[in-house]
């Protein structure tokens, strides 16, 4: 048992201890070991709400309430890691309107949706843990189902696992996704970007057309989910981090009912190209709002909403 303690202690007191070192550090070694407490602090959490998640998954389990685990767990999460780092993602109330339809907390009230955000780096499992409506569900790559604890608690709580490396099983996995979100009005949180950019811009990889897909065959909204660039809070690259508040800005709902599959790569289009002004627009707030020069605008949009309007 005393090596059990010693194994669960051992890594909380190094974070406390690189926390310490920072206050007394030069400038470039303090931010090296402030980095490091806030690796471990994050892990050791994730660690912690991942257990948490795999008991409340196994009771809501048995009671038919399955689909509200990852909700309960994210918000654990999202509670622990402002009082362990100090770093959280705050939704910003919005007046965005498109077609009737309003953006902010009433577009995440969106029930059945896919949602889909931008992927900057391993702290957006924070923002879920901030943003994350009841009865959402996340998809993941097969590997993260074998990790301890937290594949666990994934496997129990209705997370959609993808085999990348093969196209049947991962067709497979969308359509009992699709079949859930009709059946169960379960939502899906994708990224559609595939993997995580690290970047110091406002910028979006491609999107791969996967969740868009999967919308229209489970005929729900695409709910987009913007997230300021945070390399200021969190630099992987240049091993940086700074507690502090992330904008998030949540736009309004985008209908699929009609379309089909041939309409895919416009609804692709359409919302790469909404997130990316909005991106452009929340990291460039400060330079807009003291006369800056107009943001530049991503290209397509109006071709792509030209071609939706006629099925939307």
């Amino acid at each position: 048992m005393g090596w059990l303690l010693y194994t669960l202690a051992s890594p909380l007191l190094l974070a406390i201890a690189m926390r310490l070192l920072s206050t007394i550090l030069p400038r470039g070694p303090a931010q090296l070991s402030n980095f490091v407490s806030f690796c471990i602090t994050s892990w050791l959490l994730m660690l912690v709400c991942a257990a948490y998640g795999i008991v409340v998954g196994a009771a809501l389990q048995c009671v038919g309430y399955a689909g509200l685990t990852q909700y309960l767990v994210a918000r654990a999460f999202k509670w622990t890691m402002w009082f362990g780092t100090g770093v959280t993602f705050t939704v910003g109330e919005s007046t965005r309107t498109e077609g009737g339809r309003r953006g902010g907390m009433d577009a995440l009230d969106t029930r059945p949706a896919v949602f889909v955000g931008n992927h900057q780096t391993e702290l957006d499992v924070l923002m879920l843990g901030c943003t994350f409506p009841p009865y959402t569900s996340v998809t993941a790559k097969k590997s993260l189902k074998y990790i301890p604890f937290l594949g666990w608690f994934m496997a129990l709580s209705k997370t959609v696992f993808i085999d990348r490396a093969n196209r049947t099983t991962a067709r497979a996995a969308f359509d009992g996704a699709a079949k859930t979100i009709r059946s169960e009005r379960q939502s899906v949180f994708i990224f559609p970007e595939g993997t995580r950019s690290y970047a110091n811009e406002p910028m979006l990889l491609p999107f791969k057309k996967g969740a868009f897909h999967l919308a229209i065959q489970a005929q729900v909204p695409i709910v987009p989910i913007v997230v300021a660039n945070y390399s200021h809070v969190l630099n992987v690259k240049k091993r940086i981090f700074n507690p502090g508040s992330i904008d998030v800005s949540v736009l309004p709902a985008i209908p699929t009912t009609g379309l089909t599959g041939a309409d895919a790569d416009a609804l692709t289009t359409r919302t790469r190209d909404a997130m990316l002004n909005e991106l452009i627009r929340l990291s460039h707030l400060n330079e807009t709002e003291n006369g800056g020069v107009p943001l530049p605008r991503a290209t397509g949009v109006d071709s792509a909403r030209g071609e939706l309007r006629k099925r939307t």
